[in-house]
């Protein structure tokens, strides 16, 4: 494969490095700039997209645009939600060899949208805070509404759904370099932009996508930060994703190097998927269309894609791309996953610790279902779950679509070669009907050499001639070296997510950090030492842990002065800074039964006997000051509630839990906030209040009742688990 690509440089009507000498005060909307020149606006303006096209329209070409040092062009005011941000800051549209230098554009839906920009420049550019979503998913669960769905963007979905802070369609040989986003969901978006150069920017600590691509071809996209990308993560918790990702690709993006750049903790690290279009579910083509289609022939090298929440590359139903060099440790589910692809070359990457929080068989250093033809050579595997697991299984009707008719599904003539396996738990696993040639692997202390199923063919060809894997000569754009860069933030703990998205280690951030029914302990990281910390509210008190050695981060703990319901606030003076936090304690005693149960007793069909299971001999009773039970993919025997609980070994699918606590409370409105996996039903005095009685992922549900009178009420809390993931969250609050 030979990398090979035309650029056309970008024309500069002034002098090299001289700003234009023009100056154009910008503070209204729907400024028109058709002229080259410095752009000043003044301090503490905003300038609301009021119509949705843009307030700074660029009108003309081979121009370039400066802003003023200290110029900022904002759309909305400091107090606004980032979710509520709407319309665009700069755009540009149709016109040709533009060039804007260090821009400031905060607070739009999309801060720089770009349309038919053919030899578009962005230089040292900050398109921080851009719309991005409030996040529902919390420490303990999940919540599925904030997965993304990158599968559709024929109609500029990606745009109209998420945003991005950058937002480039339909041009070539564009320019981005030396820009920076924060604060945001989606750094940079590429639709339909081909023969491109992407590199030297830092789009990291964003929600969504560092880099996006769909339908782009011949780009080069080199030393980019693109770290922490990420939602869906919980450490130790639940590792979804929730399709996040430091660099996607989409739908038939072609012949890119993506070469060193640092795309760690993301939801994956580089998550690419052939396209609806190319398995034949839009746009219809004759059949011999669908033949090797795909992200094809693109070249990944001396990337660092370690510590996503799933994959450290994904790239499915795609042919001919090449995988070297890259550093992959700490993926919580695979280093790569590669469903239904062909011909890649997998080469002298490293592959470490991969699969500690896999799900179920997929999990380890390389994962192929449905792979032909791939070649996995001299890589360095250590400590992985797996170290390669190669399979088929039944696909259903997938072989009548086109892309399946078309390219087939055999796991076959596929080579390991050459590599080094080193305290891997299983070295090989192969599934399914199949054939895979082994050839000149070093294996040193694994706990299981191989697992392998009898309808497997495996060929051993010691004597085979390998060819020794060369790196390729490839194009690198930019002056820094993102790899390492941020080696002290290495391994997953370090994903801390707040309700806007990961935190980015440096501004300051107040985090519930434990909370226990009588407790909340908060941490303050990167509070400055004068700040103030005060509690309001007549039921708690506050008191102070002094940073240890080991976390060297202060804590502050609000505790319950008797039992009861304690509403309060936590009140952090740190000027700029500052925050309350308002929560509810709940400390009270719960008696609580839990109990198996089978299909001749499903809660959802048969309510009365499966309440009947938690008075059998079996049932194990409780009492527990708590009621948030962070089960994942155990049980509740796991739960350490009582030495008669972890005897009966109730593990994790098919029980049920009830539990009644006699709770005091003032007259008023009170909120239930629970978050459940599965069926959940909360009764205040016998009348339901919270019911959601099905089989579903985690999922918040609210529900208010209202007292004319200061009491105690009985609540009632009934929650049944019938596999997979589960959680049980409960809230109490003034409504």
């Amino acid at each position: 494969m030979k990398w090979s690509f035309v650029f056309t440089a970008a024309f500069v009507g002034t002098a090299a490095g001289l700003a234009p000498a023009e100056t154009i005060r910008v503070i209204a909307d729907n400024t028109r700039i058709d002229k080259s020149c410095t752009i000043e606006i003044p301090e503490g303006t905003v300038i609301v997209d009021a119509d949705g096209n843009g307030v700074i329209h660029v009108a003309a070409d081979d121009i370039e645009i400066r802003f003023a040092p200290g110029t900022v062009l904002r759309g909305a005011p400091a107090d606004r939600r980032p979710d509520e941000y709407r319309g665009y800051g700069i755009r540009i549209e149709g016109q040709d060899r533009v060039t804007l230098k260090h821009a400031r554009v905060h607070g739009y839906w999309s801060n720089i949208y770009a349309t038919d920009a053919d030899r578009l420049v962005l230089e040292k550019c900050d398109a921080s805070d851009a719309r991005r979503a409030f996040l529902k998913s919390t420490p303990v669960a999940e919540d599925s509404s904030d997965w993304l769905s990158p599968h559709h963007n024929a109609k500029n979905e990606w745009l109209t759904n998420y945003g991005a802070a950058i937002y480039i369609e339909d041009a070539d040989n564009i320019t981005v370099r030396q820009c920076r986003v924060r604060d945001s969901q989606n750094g940079l978006i590429l639709d339909n932009v081909d023969d491109s150069r992407i590199y030297d920017n830092d789009f990291s600590f964003l929600s969504g996508w560092g880099l996006a691509l769909w339908k782009c071809d011949r780009n080069i996209i080199t030393r980019n930060a693109l770290d922490f990308c990420i939602r869906g993560y919980s450490h130790g918790v639940y590792n979804r994703g929730q399709d996040s990702a430091g660099i996607l690709m989409f739908e038939l993006n072609n012949e890119n190097v993506i070469a060193e750049n640092s795309a760690t903790h993301g939801g994956d690290g580089f998550f690419g998927f052939a396209g609806r279009e190319a398995l034949g579910e839009d746009s219809p083509h004759p059949a011999e269309w669908y033949r090797r289609k795909g992200n094809n022939d693109n070249l990944l090298i001396a990337n660092d894609f370690s510590y996503a929440a799933a994959h450290g590359i994904e790239m499915t139903f795609s042919f001919g791309n090449q995988f070297l060099a890259n550093r992959l440790v700490g993926n919580a589910i695979c280093g790569v996953w590669g469903g239904y692809s062909q011909d890649t070359l997998i080469a002298l990457n490293t592959f470490e610790e991969n699969g500690d929080m896999g799900y179920g068989l997929e999990r380890g250093g390389v994962n192929i279902e449905h792979g032909r033809g791939n070649r996995i050579l001299q890589n360095e595997f250590r400590r992985n779950r797996c170290g390669v697991h190669l399979w088929w299984d039944p696909e259903g009707d997938f072989l009548e679509k086109p892309w399946g008719k078309a390219n087939g599904s055999d796991s076959k003539e596929n080579l390991i070669a050459a590599n080094r396996f080193v305290n891997d738990q299983t070295v090989f696993h192969f599934r399914g009907p199949s054939a895979v040639t082994l050839c000149c692997n070093e294996i040193l202390s694994p706990e299981k050499e191989m697992e392998r199923e009898p309808n497997v063919e495996v060929m051993r060809a010691d004597d085979m001639t390998i060819p020794k894997v060369t790196l390729p000569d490839y194009e690198v754009l930019g002056t820094t070296r993102p790899v390492g860069a941020r080696s002290a933030l290495y391994d997953r703990e370090n994903i801390i997510m707040t309700e806007w998205g990961p935190w980015d280690h440096e501004a300051p951030l107040a985090r519930l950090a434990e909370a226990r029914a009588d407790a909340h302990v908060y941490e303050l990281h990167k509070y400055p030492s004068s700040t103030r910390v005060s509690i309001e509210g007549d039921g708690v008190r506050l008191s102070q842990r002094a940073a240890d050695s080991t976390s060297r981060v202060p804590r502050y703990i609000v505790e319950a002065k008797q039992s009861g319901v304690a509403p309060y606030t936590l009140v952090i003076d740190a000027g700029a800074h500052s925050k309350r936090i308002s929560a509810t304690l709940i400390a009270v005693r719960w008696t609580a039964t839990f109990f198996k149960w089978d299909d001749s007793t499903d809660p959802r069909n048969d309510l009365e006997s499966w309440r009947a299971l938690a008075k059998k001999p079996d049932a194990v009773t409780v009492e527990t000051d708590r009621m948030t039970f962070k089960y994942a993919f155990g049980g509740p025997s796991e739960q350490k509630l009582s030495d008669a609980l972890t005897n009966a070994k109730i593990g994790g699918d098919r029980y049920g839990m009830t539990a009644r606590a006699q709770v005091p409370l003032a007259a008023g409105t009170w909120k239930i906030s629970t978050v459940s996996d599965d069926g959940i039903r909360v009764l205040v005095d016998g009348k339901p209040v919270v019911e959601d009685w099905t089989w579903h992922p985690p999922k918040r549900n609210d529900g208010t009742f209202t007292l004319d009178r200061s009491t105690t009420v009985e609540i009632m809390v009934e929650h049944f688990e019938i596999d997979g993931f589960a959680t049980l969250e409960f809230e109490l609050s003034r409504g």
